[in-house]
């Protein structure tokens, strides 16, 4: 088996008296290879620097080398005087037996032989000599006794004893020669255990883990969390407070080990002092319903046309631009309607401080209007409202205000506060008002940002230019932005190549609340991802890499959103708090009850919350305010749009219709307690139009019909909407294909389909083909 030998290079230098720094250029002149006094060396390079010193330190004459030392002192009472007067010092036994003087002969043995004189060799460079040891009397003793012995015969036959004790005595074990290698090892682990093990311990750690770090069996660190009162297994995790009681237990140093994340090294996340911060412009968004005059009042504000040159009245395109007025700037954001307010304020960027709603004098507040104060609402903006077309003689703004207060917006001059300004986008009267209106909101809001820091705010829109590659209009939020500056804006990484105003004029730099266009990014980044200006490039472009693979594993992964199944397991995780409820209805009274029946079922741990209670048939905009704040839709009397449909289940947004009132409250009600167990479901099979209304004596009313999607099946229960709106529900009588009775009609076909009770039917309506499926939970 090898060794692994951990002998780091300061240790080796200590060990030989030497410098590091010789050690260093050592190993770098003759191997090549550049160390640290870190770094541990290799066998064959501790080989290699041994030989080097072994032969830089020997020795030329061993005779030399013992006469190098002093010689020592010997005491007085050590020296001994022979017979002929020479003087001898006694010196170190060669033998390792012990000398015991020999026992007296008998009177009946013949006289002794002449003792020989035996001359002893002290090795006089050892200083700690024990000269009574080596007295002269000892040895001649010893060496009687050893021709006494050689004399006396061994009797024939008798074998000769050996002793156990004294033999292992005379033979001692031969241990197995330690290697170098062996010897670096033991050394490394013996100053390992004086040392005091260090260990690091992130926040959580599992057991298994924090065993390997502790250098401990799992066995132990589990003994001692039993020891605390936990059971853990290997796999499970254990937080850093406990970790740390059981590693100095086990006589561990701990230290707490921070991870410091790519965003924590790149963005700036220190809060702003307020001596850095100053005064900046609001920002606007324009909102209302379609054709209230949005793009009209924009119009009127900036003083250019751009209203003609938009098909059918609805903008398109997202811009921002600044106008000044009484020397302060204002950055308006252009947008057509809430959907993309809706679609920026679910990717996190808080863009707005001011929603201006426009509402037609004449026409009052409109269901468009209803949701864009709902969204204004849920993004805590505050709102002015525009009452625009006062030139026409049907104005009433009195009513429009009325109106508002139902929905908590109570005008100033009836002494709440919401501003309302009456404005005419055509005559341009109000509009300086309005602009007054919004700058003295902006004061009071005491709107400030640090310019002094790297830029940080939101991308308005992004497009792929043929010239320019992606262009991409953002407005700075924070800091300042400058041209040359690396830029990040969700997966696209970039340098600031060409920055330009709404006017087309290029800057050098753009501070809080500045809208510019730029270039130079590697991609189009989507409306509402966040940028930041950062320092290191590279760090950028790992990061934005590492978005683009999690953004992956999040298209394949199911975002688990709340659903009335899945409510109660998410109230017992401590996930769900909040219901929220978007609530469509047939009639503006059904929306109401249904509205204040669901907020009345809150209780202890889920408050329910609508969000939005509206009339007409489930659209986009709904699914787009659903999937922002995480809501489920309940229709009563009502069904989704084909886009609609869509978008849930791309957003994968819940959908409930029911036509009873109380099957909704029973449900939501069910779903908080845990009780939701359905048993049916409804399975869509197709939808077909309306195209001609036949009435036939024999058969009654038969409508000719157009298959849309999916097909018509014979067994099918048929729903009927006309105009987002559920007239009826109602089974097949008859499905026919020219005069022949048919089992199924599929998709891009034409047949005759009636009904079994209802017979007013009309062109233009929608039928619904489904069937109630029973299913086990």
């Amino acid at each position: 088996m090898s060794v692994v030998i951990k002998y780091k290079l300061s240790d080796v230098a200590k060990d030989l008296n030497v410098q590091n720094k010789e050690l260093i250029d050592f190993l770098y002149q003759t191997l090549g290879e550049s160390k640290k006094h870190t770094s541990p060396l290799t066998e064959a390079e501790l080989n290699h620097v041994f030989e080097h010193y072994t032969q830089k330190n020997s020795e030329a004459s061993l005779d030399a080398y013992l006469a190098s030392a002093p010689a020592p002192k010997v005491a007085e009472k050590d020296i001994l005087k022979k017979a002929d007067g020479t003087v001898v010092a006694a010196g170190p036994a060669k033998r390792k037996e012990r000398i015991r003087p020999a026992k007296p002969e008998k009177e009946n043995k013949p006289a002794p032989e002449k003792r020989e004189v035996v001359t002893v060799t002290v090795d006089t460079r050892i200083t700690d000599v024990n000269l009574d040891k080596f007295n002269e009397k000892y040895t001649e003793l010893a060496s009687t006794k050893n021709v006494e012995n050689r004399r006396k015969p061994t009797p024939a036959g008798n074998k000769q004893k050996f002793s156990g004790r004294n033999n292992r005595r005379q033979q001692p074990f031969q241990k197995k020669r330690e290697t170098e290698a062996e010897r670096l090892q033991r050394i490394q682990l013996e100053k390992a255990r004086k040392a005091q093990l260090k260990v690091s311990i992130p926040d959580e750690i599992t057991v298994g883990e924090l065993a390997s770090r502790l250098k401990v069996n799992v066995a132990q660190v589990i003994k001692k969390l039993m020891g605390l009162g936990i059971m853990a297994a290997i796999s499970e995790v254990v937080d850093f407070d406990t970790a740390s009681l059981v590693a100095e237990e086990l006589g561990a140093k701990v230290e707490h080990e921070v991870h410091v994340t790519i965003e924590e090294r790149l963005f700036e996340v220190d809060e702003d002092k307020d001596e850095d911060l100053e005064e900046r412009p609001p920002v606007v968004v324009v909102m209302g319903h379609v054709d209230h005059g949005k793009t009209s009042i924009l119009d009127a504000i900036r003083k250019t046309r751009v209203t003609a040159g938009e098909a059918g009245g609805i903008t398109q395109h997202i811009g921002a631009y600044q106008v000044t007025m009484n020397g302060k700037p204002i950055t308006f954001l252009d947008t057509p309607g809430h959907e993309a307010f809706t679609s920026m304020r679910a990717r996190g960027a808080n863009l707005t401080d001011i929603a201006v709603l426009v509402v037609a004098a004449d026409d009052g507040i409109m269901p468009q209007t209803v949701e864009s104060i709902n969204h204004a609402k849920a993004a805590n903006t505050t709102i002015i409202v525009a009452i625009n077309k006062m030139d026409k003689p049907t104005a009433n703004p009195n009513h429009v205000m009325e109106q508002l207060t139902q929905y908590e917006l109570v005008p100033e001059e009836w002494g709440g506060d919401t501003i309302c300004v009456p404005v005419s986008a055509l005559t341009g009267q109000g509009i300086e008002d309005l602009l007054e209106s919004i700058n003295l909101v902006a004061e009071v809001k005491e709107l400030k940002a640090n310019p002094h820091r790297r830029a940080k705010g939101a991308v308005i829109e992004a497009r792929l230019d043929k010239g320019q590659g992606p262009v991409a209009t953002i407005l700075v939020q924070k800091g300042t932005l400058h041209q040359g500056d690396v830029v990040i804006a969700g997966t696209s990484v970039g340098r600031v190549r060409v920055m330009r105003d709404d006017q087309g004029a290029i800057l050098k730099e753009a501070g809080p609340s500045m809208p510019v266009e730029i270039t130079g990014l590697t991609e189009v980044p989507a409306a509402g991802d966040l940028f930041d200006a950062v320092e290191d490039e590279k760090l950028a472009r790992e990061l934005a890499d590492r978005r683009a693979a999690e953004q992956k594993e999040q298209q394949f992964s199911a975002y688990k959103k709340v659903t009335l199944d899945n409510l109660f397991s998410q109230i017992a995780e401590g996930e769900r708090k909040e219901l929220a409820i978007i609530v469509k209805a047939d009639v503006q009274g059904s929306a109401e009850a249904v509205k204040q029946s669901l907020e009345k079922i809150s209780n202890d741990e889920v408050r329910v919350r609508v969000i939005h209670a509206g009339v007409g048939a489930i659209n986009k905009s709904d699914v787009m305010l659903a999937n922002a704040g995480n809501a489920i839709i309940i229709g009563f009397n009502v069904r989704p749009d084909p886009v609609a449909k869509e978008e849930a289940a791309q957003a994968e947004v819940e959908l409930r219709m029911y036509r009873v009132i109380y099957d909704a409250i029973n449900d939501v009600t069910d779903a908080m307690k845990g009780m939701l167990a359905p048993k049916f479901r409804e399975v869509e099979l197709g939808r077909a139009e309306v195209r001609s209304v036949f009435k036939i004596s024999s058969a009654g009313t038969i409508a000719g019909c157009y298959v849309l999607e999916g097909k018509v099946t014979r067994a099918a229960k048929i729903r009927l909407v006309r105009d987002g709106i559920v007239i009826t529900e109602d089974e097949i009588d008859s499905l026919r294909r020219f005069k022949d009775d048919v089992k199924e009609v599929a998709q891009g076909y034409e047949c005759g389909i009636g009904l079994d009770k209802f017979s007013d039917i009309k062109e233009g309506d929608i039928f619904e083909a489904f069937i109630m499926e029973e299913y086990r939970d």
